[in-house]
């Protein structure tokens, strides 16, 4: 295997935060032009009367409309990203919760040692990112083998691949009208993988024969699949050329989203507008009315977060 560095990943992560950037930047752009292109009147902008009772809504026109149908499309997007990032933060801190720190390595105090009876080696942490080893990965292993083992997941924190992962399905979930997003996401999970053996090999002084081993003894203790031994993987410990085209028919699809999106907002922006009053309909006049509403209404509401909590309380083993 070659010892120079293949920027392939570089070059994948660096196409998927220009693409999350603009769909960002396109999302982001609708929600606030449509913010600015409603204009609120102290009088009803438009009235319907239905059994005595006046109710109000906006007066929107036609592009105004297709401005407010993009903005709530971009205000989904960004809801997605914020449930993404709040569950990649919980899914973290649930890690962390779960590894039992032991000791650091005596051959490398950076790396902490945690108790799990499975040989296993990981990094993780976004900003600070740190390598864990389980006690039985450092009996099972050669010092050879651990060598190649530890450069491997040095690499991943150097360049902060627990980020940039995380980041990858952040976009990924939020900007579905991105839909190449994913596919390069996964990409980039491969050849960081690919990336780091490379990176361990170059430590073993060119000799694939430590890390090919490790991970064999790594496949053999625990569960089928879980040291992710690809044929890819394989065929680059092997020195075969990684052969993968970029999908050009998603790429494409996707460049066009973005464009079509930013034409609309441009198009609308000018002409949209929307006539709102800031106040509540039908509660200057009938606030009793508005308030029995209400009250039945919380009270449903509760009952039935109520009854979602005993049925998901029954169904826990």
């Amino acid at each position: 295997m070659p010892a120079e560095p293949d920027n392939r990943d570089r070059k994948v992560f660096a196409l998927v935060l220009a693409l999350g950037a603009g769909g960002t930047i396109a999302a982001g752009t609708a929600v606030t032009t449509a913010i600015a292109s409603i204009h609120p009147e102290s009088s009803r902008a438009g009235e319907l009367a239905l059994a005595g009772l006046h109710f109000t809504y906006p007066a929107v026109n036609g592009a105004g409309f297709v401005l407010l149908v993009i903005a709530t499309l971009g205000a989904v997007a960004v809801a997605m990203g914020g449930r993404a990032c709040w569950r990649q933060c919980r899914q973290y801190r649930r890690l962390i919760a779960h590894v039992r720190l032991l000791k650091p390595l005596e051959r490398d105090p950076r790396v902490k040692v945690i108790a799990d009876g499975r040989p296993q080696a990981f990094c993780a942490g976004y900003l600070r990112p740190t390598v864990y080893v389980s006690q039985p990965t450092v009996e099972l292993l050669s010092e050879a083998e651990l060598r190649a083992v530890l450069a491997h997941e040095h690499h991943h924190r150097r360049i902060r691949d627990p980020l940039r992962f995380a980041c990858l399905r952040i976009l990924s979930d939020a900007l579905f009208f991105v839909p190449v997003l994913t596919r390069l996401s996964e990409r980039y999970a491969d050849l960081a993988e690919l990336s780091a053996d490379r990176a361990a090999v170059h430590a073993s002084g060119g000799d694939q024969a430590p890390l090919a081993s490790a991970l064999l003894a790594f496949d053999e203790s625990g569960p089928p699949g879980v040291t992710g031994i690809s044929p890819e993987r394989v065929d680059s410990l092997l020195g075969q050329p990684i052969r993968w085209r970029l999908p050009l028919g998603l790429l494409g699809a996707s460049i066009g989203s973005l464009a079509a999106l930013g034409l609309l907002i441009w198009g609308a922006s000018g002409a949209g507008s929307a006539h709102a009053t800031l106040g509540v309909p039908i509660l200057s006049s009938r606030p009793c009315l508005v308030l029995t509403t209400i009250f039945p209404f919380v009270a449903c509401l509760r009952m039935v977060v109520r009854t979602a909590k005993k049925m998901k309380s029954s169904a826990r083993p």
